[in-house]
């Protein structure tokens, strides 16, 4: 929660923070069998990068929900660093990395 917020916020951004990355992993799992590896990786990193970039400037509550929570867990860098230690190679970091700044920043702007 911002500085200044109401008494008692911590565990309500928590919560909230809980709640979204309960539901952005399950979104991380059915596009992980509907796309499974280094596509849906490269989609679910691109999309949250867009959605954490639209969320930049929004209110405490609704950042630890979407932002913090589901995008938190709807993208894996850590899948994305094995999918590049298994023969991503550097075209994959490279696109994926400007993918995803690209998006963030779209986000932002559109914002």
């Amino acid at each position: 929660r911002a500085p200044g917020g109401a008494p008692g916020g911590a565990p309500v951004t928590a919560l909230l923070v809980l709640l979204g990355g309960a539901a952005g992993a399950v979104v991380r799992f059915l596009v992980s069998q509907a796309l499974p590896g280094r596509v849906g990786t490269f989609a679910v990193n691109v999309a949250g990068s867009l959605a954490v970039g639209l969320l930049a400037e929004s209110a405490p509550d609704p950042y630890a929900l979407l932002g913090i929570g589901f995008c938190g867990a709807v993208t894996t860098f850590s899948t994305y660093a094995l999918q590049t230690l298994e023969g991503g190679g550097w075209r994959y970091v490279l696109s994926s990395t400007a993918a995803g700044l690209g998006a963030c920043a779209l986000g932002g702007w559109i914002s």
